[in-house]
């Protein structure tokens, strides 16, 4: 007579082991799921780079990093507004940021002292007016006794989005001025011409 080892359970008890087995697996793997996209609920995508801005045009200006020279923006709107790091808001200009080189770039913590390298200027125009715009580049003080390279940006942003302006140019000496652009804006709010007219901003006040 043979030898059987092990115990042999009946068919009985296995047609009910399944559906419990089955049961906890579903059950597993729908709280999985569901932790899955609680997930992505709290960290949701955000795409590089996308800025939202509340203006209809935006005028960026950038520099060398760590250069301790100071560049400034001027801008005159259709109704002979200046804006400038002493008018930061004329009219529907605003200087949002004003860069004096390395100046003020240094904040200290408990424990070191922090450094930004960027030099920016960033101008929004958070509205339309027909006209003539002009956007000029004064270099305000020379620290390094050099001259300058400056890349200047004008972005329209409402309703569609795209660069008006990408130009780069040197300003030789503390004290020069130089016009980027004279941009003309229809009742619409569309770029009708833009030239480089050289126009006097910062000694014209």
């Amino acid at each position: 007579m043979p030898i059987r080892i092990g115990r042999r359970f009946p068919s009985s008890f296995a047609s009910r082991a399944d559906p419990f087995s089955d049961l906890l697996f579903n059950s597993l793997l729908g709280i999985s799921l569901l932790f899955f996209v609680a997930i992505l609920f709290v960290n949701p995508r955000t795409k590089a780079g996308d800025v939202d801005y509340k203006a209809y045009f935006v005028i960026t200006v950038t520099w060398a990093d760590g250069s301790p020279d100071d560049v400034d923006i001027w801008v005159e709107d259709p109704l002979s507004n200046k804006l400038w790091f002493r008018q930061r808001e004329v009219g529907l200009l605003h200087l949002d940021r004003d860069d004096r080189g390395m100046e003020d770039d240094q904040l200290q913590t408990a424990s070191e002292v922090v450094e930004s390298a960027l030099n920016q200027e960033v101008v929004t125009i958070r509205g339309v007016v027909p006209g003539r715009y002009t956007v000029n580049l004064h270099y305000y003080k020379s620290n390094s006794g050099k001259p300058v390279a400056a890349v200047v940006r004008i972005f329209k942003l409402r309703p569609d989005y795209r660069v008006i302006v990408d130009k780069s140019l040197v300003l030789e000496r503390e004290g020069a001025e130089r016009t980027v652009a004279n941009i003309k804006l229809g009742l619409d709010g569309e770029v009708k011409t833009v030239d480089q007219v050289p126009r006097r901003l910062v000694f014209s006040q």
